[in-house]
């Protein structure tokens, strides 16, 4: 049986190790440090909400991300399900569709209107599980991204 939580910080080492394994699966370099860090910062500065999985052993098997945000068109605020991840000793086992679960729990307690995700094209076995739960694709508006350089001054906030 599949359990969430939300996290906090007293289990960092644990979520560090699950989204350097994210990031890795995102073809970026290992660096767990960097992985703590970031999580870290985010939960420190309540930017995020990070939700987790365990199994029977209680043992953390998995998380989602989670950033609130606001829609300016309904006027409302919305979350950005941003990560969300399984390690693959764990997959087939609920664990992605109960940090789903969870996540729209959450969102409806803390009044969002809505959840908002992207995901890979090839991704499929994710997509069939967002089907599943009732999220529906957006067949109307593209996604567009585009890199920006950080200025120096900013850079330097960063490090503090």
């Amino acid at each position: 049986m599949i359990t969430t939580r939300l996290a906090t910080l007293a289990e960092l080492e644990l979520l560090a190790k699950l989204f350097d394994a994210y990031r890795q699966f995102y073809e970026q370099k290992p660096d767990l440090d960097l992985a703590r860090r970031f999580i870290q910062e985010r939960m420190e500065r309540n930017e995020s909400v990070v939700l987790i999985a365990a199994d029977v052993k209680d043992e953390v098997v998995g998380f989602c991300q989670l950033y609130p945000t606001f829609c300016s068109v309904e006027a409302k605020p919305i979350f950005s399900l941003y990560d969300l991840y399984v390690a693959p000793s764990a997959r087939r086992t609920g664990a992605g569709k109960a940090l789903l679960k969870a996540a729209e729990k959450l969102a409806v307690e803390r009044g969002m209107a809505r959840m908002d995700l992207t995901t890979a094209k090839a991704n499929k076995t994710a997509q069939a599980a967002y089907d599943a739960l009732g999220w529906v694709r957006d067949e109307v508006f593209y996604s567009y991204s585009k890199r920006v350089e950080v200025s120096p001054l900013a850079r330097a906030e960063r490090q503090r």
